[in-house]
């Protein structure tokens, strides 16, 4: 019998997200746009084995925060019509700066697949990219794709039916530490928010704490609507801004953004990334290790 899968395509502008959606989708792409504002819609399908898939191309976002029509629509989608999956395109020859947005999908437990896009431009720079140590970090399927040429596209859809068949619908958030300066805070607001039950039934706890930390409007309107509860959150965000500003300079989103960004480049540099440059640093650094030995060094000279 066959299934429905739904998945929703995001990425960066310029990731290759709607390059890879229409090498895909084909001509069979559905154009419309999302109620009450003029960002546009498009929807495709695509058949694998026995599966019906349902793609929607989310517009091209930097992050889940709602600051832009783009971002709060991008959010909407995947909170409110819950994907199967969500695929994630990637500049591979950015990491740094692309994973940015799938650290934030991962962080509220979307079963995420990433495309790692344009890997024919990393060869080309001298990078290596170890995807499946990546895969292992993150604790999503890692799919190495060069979208102009539909290369991986077969491959993202296997990746996203299989994910969907284990997730079964179920969100595990991707948890890490945002220093001592919020851990202890983001803890006890996840206790509150657990046994309150203040709006798990649509977010994980500990992301709604962080986002409460990054004042967020979006979701803080929707806190006051639910319960009273949002106003211990907003009192203890407060203070926390008001210690962040005094003690660091720099507010709790910017230091929430720092921590991310600081959460990459630590796995990053697990050997999941290397350039020419550093291979050939570590074959200089061996030959040195040689020359230099109390045994071998002599011989040598």
């Amino acid at each position: 019998m066959s299934r429905v899968v739904t998945v929703a395509v995001a990425g960066q502008p310029n990731s290759g997200k709607s390059t890879m959606f229409n090498a895909i989708t084909g001509a069979a792409a559905r154009v419309g746009n999302y109620p009450g504002i003029t960002v546009e819609r498009l929807e495709g399908t695509y058949r694998f084995n026995n599966h019906h898939i349902k793609l929607i191309d989310l517009p091209g976002t930097y992050s889940l925060t709602s600051y832009s029509p783009e971002e709060i629509v991008a959010r909407n989608v995947i909170i409110d019509e819950r994907p199967d999956v969500v695929i994630n395109m990637v500049d591979a020859s950015s990491l740094e700066r692309s994973l940015y947005l799938a650290i934030q999908l991962l962080e509220m437990g979307v079963p995420t697949v990433i495309g790692l896009n344009m890997m024919d431009e990393v060869r080309r720079k001298g990078i290596r990219i170890d995807s499946q140590k990546l895969s292992e970090a993150l604790g999503a399927p890692v799919v190495e794709c060069v979208a102009r040429i539909g290369v991986g596209k077969h491959q993202l859809m296997e990746a996203a039916v299989q994910l969907s068949e284990r997730s079964k619908g179920t969100w595990k958030p991707l948890v890490f530490s945002y220093g001592h300066d919020l851990d202890p805070v983001i803890s006890e607001m996840v206790k509150k928010i657990e046994a309150s039950r203040f709006m798990t039934d649509r977010y994980p706890a500990r992301w709604i704490a962080v986002k409460y930390l990054e004042d967020d409007e979006s979701i803080i309107k929707q806190g006051d609507e639910a319960g009273p509860l949002s106003q211990e959150l907003k009192a203890m965000a407060q203070e926390v801004r008001r210690h962040t500003d005094k003690t660091l300079h720099t507010y709790p989103e910017a230091l929430i953004a720092d921590y991310r960004y600081g959460f990459i480049n630590s796995i990053l540099r697990r050997g999941i990334l290397t350039r020419t440059q550093d291979l050939r640093l570590d074959a200089s650094d061996q030959i040195d290790r040689v020359v230099t030995h109390r045994v071998m060094g002599p011989v040598l000279m």
